[in-house]
């Protein structure tokens, strides 16, 4: 029998394992399939899913899907992508800001569901949707290293939204700022540019939010290096009427005056051998190949850059795309909203070298182009 002492309890791992992964583990599940019944179900308006504009020098990127966490598809993604472009040559743009609508999320992710569902056909949009959102991060950094990229990352931001904002020069978190790359719970990885950015936080965070999915909240996103500042969220229309103000800033104008609006991050205790029992529960309901294939994704992440990292990663999600196991998978943990999905293989011991090197197999005339 396993005890892990917190504080003055005890939490007897094995004996009541289910029950307390089911107090952790099913808020998860039902917040992914209500998210998704938000996001992939609602009835299409005459709203634009994304508002491109420049305000003086500023360009405006608004994700404009509220009732759909602000979700990325694959039409935003074609919107997005020319006119990130357009602004990088343009000298009247000098700097780029990304928002969402609402206060609940900045971008909950992209439409996996989708993609899923077109997978299952054998449809060209499981190709198209990761090719084109790849095209969009090597944009967005590119386009970083020539003006400042500011993303406010107010609320929800996961999966997609964490490519959208991540690779930006400056990115700014608030009280309700809620990260996390949860995908290794579907069975994926975490995609997105996570192979390039996870590797290079401190120590091995960057492999424990990988494969655990654990979430960080307000200013523990700035604290762990994936925001760059924490501002209060009541100061943001300010900060982004004097950021449209500058007049073309430099990178380090940028920074000083986000520097400005800045609030000291002050860490409450935090119980470690808390976060052990809860990387132990949470590892447990992951897949196994998820876990296997990030582990390698990250480790090899370290010594790729940017475009390889990307590279790397479609063919991963084109392995993911033709898995059977997957799918079924995905509908347990999202559909059906089942705590304990059947994964195969079911153990990390059956996963052999042979179906994690399945994962990163060069793809001939299908490879990605950056």
């Amino acid at each position: 029998m396993v005890f892990v002492r917190l504080g003055c309890y005890s939490v007897i791992l094995r004996k009541h394992f289910n029950v307390v992964m089911s107090l952790l583990y099913i808020p998860f599940i039902v917040f992914s399939h209500n998210f998704l019944q938000r996001s992939f179900g609602t009835v299409p308006t005459s709203e634009p899913e994304v508002v491109l504009s420049q305000e003086g020098s500023a360009g405006i990127i608004l994700l404009n899907r509220p009732k759909a966490l602000n979700a990325l598809n694959l039409n935003m993604a074609r919107m997005i992508l020319p006119q990130l472009k357009e602004w990088e040559s343009n000298r009247n743009v000098s700097l780029i800001v990304v928002k969402g609508v609402g206060e609940k999320a900045f971008c909950a992710g992209g439409d996996i569901r989708a993609v899923v569902e077109a997978g299952k056909q054998k449809h060209r949009l499981a190709q198209d949707f990761f090719r084109r959102f790849s095209n969009l991060l090597a944009n967005v950094f590119a386009a970083t290293c020539k003006i400042p990229y500011i993303a406010l990352i107010d609320g929800i931001t996961m999966g997609g939204g964490v490519g959208l904002s991540v690779h930006g020069s400056f990115r700014v978190a608030t009280e309700r700022t809620l990260f996390a790359m949860p995908e290794t719970a579907i069975g994926l990885f975490p995609d997105v540019g996570g192979g390039y950015f996870l590797p290079r936080l401190q120590g091995k965070l960057g492999l424990y939010l990988a494969l655990t999915g654990f979430r960080l909240k307000g200013k523990d996103v700035q604290h762990a290096g994936v925001a760059t500042h924490f501002v209060e969220s009541a100061q943001l229309p300010s900060l982004e009427k004097d950021l449209i103000s500058l007049s073309s800033p430099s990178f380090q104008d940028v920074a000083d005056l986000i520097d400005s609006y800045h609030s000291m991050v002050r860490l409450l205790p935090y119980s470690m051998m808390l976060r052990l029992a809860l990387t132990v529960l949470f590892l447990r309901k992951m897949s196994p190949t998820s876990l296997k294939i990030a582990f390698r994704q990250l480790q090899d992440g370290t010594s790729r850059g940017i475009s390889a990292s990307l590279i790397m990663e479609y063919r991963m999600s084109q392995a993911c795309m033709v898995s059977i196991s997957f799918f079924q998978s995905f509908c347990a943990v999202l559909v059906d909203r089942d705590a304990s999905p059947q994964w195969k293989p079911e153990k990390l011991e059956d996963v052999t070298p042979d179906i994690v090197d399945s994962h990163f197999e060069p793809l001939g005339d299908f490879e990605l182009r950056l």
